[in-house]
Formats: structure tokens, sequence, C-alpha cells
């Protein structure tokens, strides 16, 4: 806890429940509870569950230049993004390589909050912002809790008006038990979910209170590393750990591109004129890897950083991997050669327990076409 120094007002909320709160971002945040991850998995994915993802980074950005300074950032035409709308995208470097994600929310004509995790972002934004009038402004009061799961929007439908109508990537300035949020359709567990976005005096009783009313019907807390499980099943990176950073080749500094991980759907056609822009559509088709799946037989997940063998040749190596008690099936997210990265290639995992055989498999293992995550009503 030495590295951390920013605070969730639901720490003691987290430590009842059997954490540790080890540090992410600045923050001390729930890895672990005293209750299984697949009860919390499980409850997600047939119910709902409560996270507190506070320890992700909140700027906002107001003024004349606020947008010229997110479309020089990022990889999204802000144009686009209305009042009332948010998107995903991702920042670079000069090389054309990945540095952070985002979601950029736009909260008026000159106001905007970007919502980022443990990259470089609030970094990224600064170097755009010199000589501009804009402010940024890192606001930890601002408190995010994720309520994710197929009956998420029953339980919120009871209490503010018009959720049912929000969106996919949408958010909404509401009340909940009366106090002052922002709820946003999105999350990051490839099921609909909202994040509620309220002040740090009020996270507590909101938390307080979802998890009591919403007991009856299936609603838990989850510890933050139950999106480990979630993840992977439904292709959601995370910097670090799916990155170079932590996976570096031989003889070359950190970053990946946009082709390599599968993000290059986050820049709007046609843009040019962010960082990394010109270096970005040159290295198409330069790609070193491919984020890929990999299914394995039988219940043993992958050891996280096990490598990946195909004809005893190395090929890429697992970044996450689960087990899911759902569907009885394990599988992980890697970063395969480019010639391995292609459905059904006949792959080697090799766990410190043993070798297991595995096929490579496109992602999203659950839901690709996204039902789930933009259902109406």
């Amino acid at each position: 806890m030495t590295a951390s120094w920013r605070f969730s007002t639901l720490a003691d909320r987290h430590r009842a429940l059997g954490s540790k709160l080890e540090d992410w971002s600045g923050m001390g945040t729930a890895w672990t509870y005293d209750k299984d991850a697949d009860e919390e998995y499980i409850a997600i994915r047939t119910k709902a569950g409560l996270m507190d993802v506070s320890g992700l980074k909140k700027v906002h950005i107001t003024g004349p230049h606020a947008s010229h300074l997110i479309d020089l950032a990022t990889t999204r035409d802000v144009e686009k993004i209305y009042p009332g709308k948010s998107a995903y995208a991702c920042m670079l470097n000069e090389a054309g390589k990945f540095t952070d994600d985002c979601i950029l929310y736009r909260t008026g004509p000159n106001s905007w909050m970007v919502v980022h995790g443990s990259g470089t972002g609030h970094e990224e934004l600064q170097r755009a912002a010199m000589g501009r009038d804009v402010s940024l402004r890192f606001d930890d009061n601002l408190h995010d809790l994720s309520l994710q799961g197929p009956t998420a929007v029953d339980y919120l439908a009871k209490h503010v008006p018009g959720i049912r109508d929000l969106n996919y990537f949408h958010h909404m300035q509401t009340q909940l038990f009366g106090f002052p949020v922002m709820i946003s359709r999105t999350g990051y567990t490839g099921e609909r979910g909202y994040e509620i976005f309220c002040r740090g005096q009020d996270a507590g009783t909101i938390w307080d209170r979802i998890l009591d009313e919403g007991k009856s019907v299936g609603i838990i807390p989850c510890r933050f590393t139950t999106l480990d499980m979630l993840r992977v099943e439904s292709y959601l990176l995370f910097y670090p750990y799916d990155n170079s950073q932590k996976y570096p080749f031989e003889n070359e500094s950190p970053g990946d591109t946009l082709w390599e991980l599968g993000l290059d759907f986050t820049v709007s056609p046609g843009k040019t004129g962010f960082r990394g822009a010109d270096e970005h559509y040159r290295l198409k088709g330069k790609e070193r890897f491919k984020i890929f799946g990999v299914l394995l037989d039988g219940k043993e997940p992958a050891d996280e950083g096990a490598p990946v063998y195909r004809d005893g040749k190395k090929v890429g190596v697992v970044t996450c991997a689960m087990y899911s008690p759902l569907v009885k099936k394990s599988m992980g997210i890697a970063r395969l050669d480019v010639d391995c990265a292609v459905t059904d290639t006949e792959l080697e995992i090799r766990n410190k327990s043993g070798s297991i055989k595995a096929t490579a498999q496109p992602l999203p293992f659950d839901d690709p076409k996204k039902t789930k995550r933009t259902a109406k009503g």
C-alpha cells in the first residue's frame, strides 16, 4: 500500500468483505474477497454484481479548446460525440503505439470527462493542452460504482426514470436515492450494465442501498479482479497486462500497434492529425503478433504468462485465462504469431503443471454480436 495515494471512500466496506486493498493505479483496490470469485462471475452473467471501479482516473476537460485537445490526443472524431454520448478511444505516442485507452464523455458543448486506466492518459492530455485555452482537472472525489448484469436495468428502473431508454454508450445526469449522479450505459463485463458516477461522500450510502435492496434479486458485491474472468470471454484488454510493457519484444522498446491489439476500430474513419496518426497508418500490415483467443482442452486454465507452442516452436504467450463454470470451457487471451492467429490452429499451452492441448479461436468467446450490452428496453 506504500504506492497508494488515492483512496476510495468504500475502503472499509471492502476490508469488511475480506479485501487487503491491493494497489492498482495508485488506489487501494479490492482484488480479493473472502468468497469464491466464481460466485461473482456467475452473478454478473446471470443476475447482477456491484463493483467499485473508482481506481479509474477521471479527468474533466473544459474550455473553448476542449474538443480540439481531445481531437489531438485521441483516435475518435469528437464532432460525432454529442452531449450525452460517449465513445471508447485510444491514445498513441509519436511512434504510433498504444499508451492508454479511455472513454470520452461529452457533458456539454465545451465540457468533457475522460476516464482512463493505469496508462499515461493524463500525461497525453496534458501534452495536448499546452498553449491552449482549456482546463484539466483530475477528480478523485468522483467515485465510479459499476452495476453490471442482466437484471441491473430492472433494479435501476425502480429508481431512475428513463433508464430503460438510455442507449449503449450514452449517459444521463440524474438522481439516485436523492443524490446527484451521472449514470452511463457502459462497463467492462460484456453484459448490459451501468456505471454510476457519484460524489465520494455519497458512495457509501449508494453502495449499501443497492446491495441491501438488490439482495433479493441476486445483486452481490464483486471484487475488481472478477473482471479478469469476464474480460477473457468478452475480449476486453487490460493495460499493461496484455501489452508488451509486460511481455516485451527482444531489443525493442515497449509499445503495440492498434492493428496488433485489434483496436484499430477505435480510429474514426478517415481521421488524421491525432498524435501518432502517421505512424499508425504506416504500420498497417506490419503486425508482429495478433491478440487472439485460445480454447484449452479440459478444465485447467492456462497460467498467466504461459508460453504457447506450435510444432515445438514458441509462438506466443497467454496473458489472461479462465475456466467458465457456466459454459464449462477453459479459455484465454493470447499474443500469438500472426500465422498462428487463425481459427482452429492447433497449439500447446505449457503450464507449470504440464502441457495442455489448445486451439486458436477468434474473440470474443461470449456474445460476439454484442446483443446483450446493446439491448434496448
